[in-house]
């Protein structure tokens, strides 16, 4: 059975037995459906990021997430894109998962940069930078990074609260 139909962030209104619908791919961003989320193909743009942190609280709503716990899941995927791009640029291919399961949530980063590893720098008070590595140990403690042979994912796991 069809979940009823509700508006979307994309304006479809339309819903599936699997979660909102999912965008139509175009150059820079390719999105597919896994089990409790999606992952996104990307390179980094001001709409692919939107797009996709949009989903976010879409699809993790959809499959019993509250509104706290999809915040954070978006603050972090925000977080590590951010990282991503700082450390790659804007035009490098991106591979983003976003999926909930009985553990919580999980929000993991692909980029091809392995030997840009996350680094702990002094924030002061106006500094713009530097406090990254804390948001992700206060909403996804223990999160990991694993080098692979393309570059390397950011992996970080949320408790999830339901609705």
């Amino acid at each position: 059975m069809n979940a009823p139909a509700a508006a979307t962030t994309y304006g479809t209104g339309t819903m599936t037995e699997q979660g909102p619908e999912l965008p139509a791919s175009i150059p820079g961003l390719y999105l597919r459906r896994r089990p409790g989320g999606f992952t996104a193909h990307l390179t980094a743009s001001e709409h692919s990021l939107a797009t996709v942190r949009h989903l976010t609280a879409d699809v993790l709503q959809f499959h019993g997430a509250d509104r706290e716990s999809t915040g954070a899941a978006q603050l972090v995927l925000s977080e590590l894109v951010g990282n991503a791009v700082r450390a790659c640029g804007t035009d490098v291919p991106l591979v983003v998962d976003v999926y909930r399961n009985r553990d919580g949530i999980t929000v993991a980063v692909h980029d091809p940069a392995p030997d840009q590893l996350p680094h702990r720098t002094a924030a002061g008070d106006l500094a713009e930078s530097g406090r990254g590595l804390v948001l992700l140990d206060l909403l996804a403690p223990g999160w990991t990074v694993d080098r692979s042979p393309i570059g390397k994912q950011i992996r970080c796991r949320l408790v999830a609260d339901t609705k």
